[in-house]
């Protein structure tokens, strides 16, 4: 797991630097210091690592409740009208922080729901097949917190942090049939917040039809599929990929996983997927082999944090899934998003080191 990780991170490194050395900002270019940055968080984030790896998870557990509280105010303290100086838009967005160092607050109210749910559902084991017992206290506290999350406005975030605790829910044993319900329920809703921002119906529609309009609402996938395709078997090069010097937006961060298959081709995406694959099945493995339920559904529940965004993140690049704005795990420029996928790491790996312990 901490060689696979650290072969990621590094991958990411070298990908943001080559995908953004060509970006000029005020004449300069901003490569080196993207690089540089994510560096630092990837520092932080390893820092952070050993700490989750060692650190008691039963009181991570007795913090479960501090810690959704916590991300709940932090949410609503982006978006108040006077918080401007420390919650500034960016990008027709409020998401981020600015407290010394800035942080995204929705990336780590990802990994406070897993903990939240998974203790939860540990809790209430017996109770998860009953509607009103198991499913919706879960509602209750998930529902608002995506709904904040929606209200900066970030839709992709706030259906991953629903998607999370509804895998948590389904790891502990909580009946098909309920998700199935949710869903009739939640699809007008996710819809009709589709169709309030104008961009998210084209991104729709350019996913249904990807060259129906490839110089507007398709401009995105269009862009990603010429670079995956240019990449052919083993790609044009490192940094002499082409669709990153002004024709894919955000080639650094969003769609970065294009600007890998157009430098790196195709062996290097199979190389990309083989180790999210292996990661996955690792992080399973340590959750299925702990005995505690907290740690079990803990486990699978970080382990989807990673793998969700990561296969979505491709699917986006490939025109599999409509366009979002989530990143690459390790790999997207993004140092909130580094410093929670490594500090998941760390915690599943404090789940394999307990494993070990019990054995012996």
């Amino acid at each position: 797991m901490v060689i696979i990780t650290a072969a990621l991170v590094v991958f990411g490194l070298v990908s943001v630097y080559g995908a953004s050395s060509a970006l000029m900002q005020k004449g300069r270019p901003i490569g080196t210091s993207l690089a540089l940055d994510q560096a630092m968080g990837a520092a932080v984030g390893g820092l952070l690592l050993i700490v989750a790896s060692r650190f008691d998870l039963e009181r991570l557990r007795r913090w479960a409740w501090p810690l959704v509280i916590g991300a709940f105010f932090a949410l609503v303290l982006v978006l108040l009208p006077f918080t401007h100086a420390i919650a500034p838009r960016i990008n027709g967005a409020r998401r981020w922080l600015v407290l010394g160092v800035s942080i995204q607050v929705s990336e780590v109210a990802k990994l406070v729901v897993v903990i939240w749910t998974a203790m939860l559902c540990a809790k209430k084991t017996k109770e998860l097949t009953h509607l009103s017992k198991g499913l919706l206290p879960v509602l209750v506290v998930v529902v608002p917190l995506s709904l904040l999350v929606l209200l900066e406005p970030d839709l992709s975030t706030a259906v991953v942090i629903g998607l999370l605790a509804m895998i948590v829910l389904f790891a502990a044993g909580a009946r098909i049939g309920h998700f199935i319900l949710l869903g009739l329920v939640a699809m007008p809703i996710v819809w009709e917040q589709v169709q309030h921002m104008q961009y998210r119906v084209l991104r729709m529609t350019a996913f249904l039809d990807p060259g129906a309009d490839r110089l507007a609402s398709g401009y995105q996938i269009d862009q990603s599929l010429i670079g995956v395709g240019a990449g052919k078997l083993f790609g044009v090069g490192f940094g002499h990929g082409q669709q990153k010097l002004g024709f894919l937006p955000y080639p650094y961060s969003d769609f970065i996983f294009a600007t890998i298959g157009e430098e790196w081709g195709f062996v290097g995406v199979v190389f990309l997927v083989l180790l999210y694959s292996a990661w996955l099945y690792l992080a399973l493995r340590m959750a299925k082999n702990t005995a505690d339920p907290f740690r079990q559904y803990l486990g699978v529940g970080l382990a989807a944090l990673v793998g969700v965004d990561a296969f979505l993140h491709m699917g986006v690049g490939l025109a599999l899934v409509p366009t979002t704005g989530l990143v690459l795990p390790f790999i997207s420029y993004g140092r909130s998003a580094m410093v929670v996928a490594l500090v998941a790491t760390g915690l599943l790996l404090n789940l394999g080191s307990r494993k070990r312990a019990i054995a012996v």
